[in-house]
């Protein structure tokens, strides 16, 4: 009961302060879709995300933020791990260059691969890598594979991206 009228009386402040216009940035930031609310009913606070967890902050042409550390080029994370990838453009993605899935454990669920600034369709022999593994395929462009990436993280699921910065055009 006492963490319902907490909740309840911190509830105006938080509206409040997320109506105040957001300070501007050089880059464009990735929205947090974290919820207001837990299963509990317990006020979860806009990017309170815990220090070991990967979390996606900001992008430019070139370079992706994650835990206020800039990272230039291509990235692969699986869960809370992060590494430096070799495609600098889409048709860099093989299943030569994903062949890390086949010995991670436990195998994401999903694979979101980040295109770079436009949505392209990833080759069949890519398709049934991902299939063999066992993984579902999501392609986008990498504002919203980071963003995604962030939000199924944070849920605790076991998902994977591996994204091209956005400055990648083909």
């Amino acid at each position: 009961m006492a963490t319902r009228l907490k909740s309840m009386a911190t509830l105006p402040k938080l509206i409040q302060s997320m109506r105040k216009e957001a300070p501007k940035h050089s880059n464009p930031v990735l929205p947090s879709l974290r919820r207001a609310f837990s299963l509990y009913d317990q006020i979860n606070l806009i990017d309170n995300v815990p220090e070991d967890q990967l979390r996606f902050q900001e992008f430019n042409e070139t370079s992706f933020t994650v835990n206020g550390v800039k990272y230039e080029g291509s990235l692969l994370c699986v869960g809370n791990l992060l590494m430096s990838w070799t495609p600098r453009q889409f048709s860099d993605i093989t299943p030569d260059s994903l062949s890390i899935f086949q010995t991670i454990r436990p195998i994401p669920e999903l694979l979101i691969v980040g295109c770079g600034r436009n949505i392209h369709p990833v080759t069949p022999e890519v398709r049934q890598f991902v299939k063999s593994i066992g993984m579902k395929l999501e392609t986008v462009d990498s504002r919203n594979a980071a963003s995604t990436y962030n939000i199924l993280n944070e849920e605790g699921r076991v998902v994977a991206a591996a994204l091209l910065p956005f400055g990648v055009t083909s």
